[in-house]
């Protein structure tokens, strides 16, 4: 199939092959036609499998379709991070190019008053972070009650980051009458109930299942005590083909200090999580994009907005107590068909972790013996794939389910205007807050 197949406007075929792609992926594929339609959908997908354009096409065609010759804010689309965000808002200007759509994005940690002072002059689309978007409801800078499309991305990030509460506050601002596109990279058990909430009847869009690791990543594991850690890291860094690595530490003190070590070591290395600066973190990221820094450190929450081509390498310093998180980070190698490799450090505290893993992804992960830092400890019998999970406390009342969405009603339909009227120039040309 090729995106011209999938009912799009021209323009939107225009500048999604002008961005150099031909054909969609597969939740692209699967999405983009029932949210043409204006039904509600409900996607799960691994990182790295287009799930951005798959809600940001459809989006667009649509606010084309109900936008008259004023800007008006009629979608929303909902992210947990700045750099989704800030990601989500290069797509809508990329792909709205010339389509005489305004849309801005809005997230903490920056000076509110260039946000206010673009609200002001009235958006088609706004992406925005919960913390902010609730600041500026507060401050009557905007109103949601015309809002036709709401998307939410990353939900199970919104639950891991303690966000389902102020997500819950910002719904109660939307009109019932809406189109929902719900997408996550998992699906945990507790996030369902919230699918119950806000979609009717949803296309629902399974790509990849969450225990499924990406096909052309290479997995290798190794035992070690967490004192060793670091020294390990620095001595596999030693390999130049490790050229551009991604690096996960549970906590955003650790990626700190590990930074430190590393650069003790010569290695060029940056942090990037929810403590540092927006400069620091768009500094990091450009640099590790760049090829100018070599490792980036990252907890799960900051990585969840890198969308770097090209990592070769992803290293699981700290294991995650979450399976499906190991799923997910693995995920940024070996992106767009390219081979990548996973490396993950177990010190004798995360082996439960370890088992929680290998039963989610039903395969053992191959063992590295013979390495510059063996454990102390003795190694463990290779896990059990088919016993029950009694590892880590993440396994518990996990559903892959389809949700049974109940709600609201019909949908509001708009006609396509017409051309541009004269309105304000390409999607969000110059908006963007900083």
């Amino acid at each position: 199939m090729k995106f011209q197949d999938l009912d799009l406007l021209p323009e939107l075929l225009d500048n999604v092959h002008a961005a150099g792609y031909e054909n969609p992926t597969p939740i692209q594929e699967m999405a983009i036609p029932p949210a043409l339609t204006g039904r509600d959908v409900l996607g799960t997908a691994q990182t790295g499998t287009g799930k951005t354009a798959a809600f940001t096409l459809p989006v667009i065609q649509r606010l084309d379709a109900m936008a008259g010759d004023e800007p008006k804010l009629r979608a929303l689309v909902l992210t947990p991070t700045r750099e989704l965000a800030a990601q989500i808002e290069e797509s809508f200007r990329v792909y709205g190019k010339n389509m005489d759509l305004d849309h801005t994005v809005v997230f903490g940690g920056v000076n509110i008053k260039p946000q206010l002072r673009t609200l002001a002059t009235g958006v088609d689309a706004l992406i925005a972070t919960p913390g902010r978007l609730l600041d500026l409801l507060e401050r009557r800078a905007l109103t949601l009650k015309d809002v036709g499309l709401f998307v939410l991305d990353e939900a199970d990030r919104m639950l891991d980051m303690g966000f389902l509460p102020d997500v819950r506050r910002v719904i109660k601002h939307l009109p019932e009458k809406r189109q929902t596109l719900f997408f996550s990279a998992t699906m945990p058990a507790e996030i369902m109930g919230l699918t119950d909430q806000l979609l009717v009847n949803p296309a629902v869009v399974n790509v990849d299942p969450v225990s499924s690791t990406a096909e052309a990543v290479e997995q290798h594991l190794y035992f070690v005590d967490k004192s060793d850690k670091a020294r390990l890291l620095v001595d596999l860094l030693r390999d130049e083909a490790k050229s551009r690595a991604l690096v996960f530490t549970r906590t955003k003190h650790g990626a700190n200090k590990l930074t430190k070590q590393l650069l003790k070591a010569n290695v060029v290395a940056a942090a990037i999580h929810g403590n540092k600066s927006q400069g620091a973190r768009v500094r990091a990221l450009e640099g590790f994009r760049e090829g100018k820094i070599r490792v980036l450190v990252a907890t799960d929450v900051a990585a969840r907005g890198i969308d770097v081509d090209g990592v070769s390498h992803v290293f699981n310093y700290d294991l995650p107590n979450v399976p499906e998180t190991y799923v997910h980070r693995i995920g940024r190698t070996g992106r767009a068909g390219r081979s990548g490799i996973a490396l993950s450090f177990c010190d004798v505290e995360e082996r439960p972790y370890l088992v929680d893993i290998e039963r989610l992804i039903g395969q053992h992960v191959p063992r590295v013996v013979d390495h510059a830092c063996p454990p102390t400890q003795p190694l463990p019998p290779e896990t059990d794939l088919n016993a029950r999970s009694r590892g880590a406390k993440s396994g518990a009342g996990r559903s892959s389910g389809k949700s049974q969405s109940r709600g609201r009603g019909n949908r509001a339909r708009g006609g396509r205007r017409g051309s541009s009227g004269g309105r304000r120039s390409s999607a969000g040309s110059g908006r963007r807050s900083s």
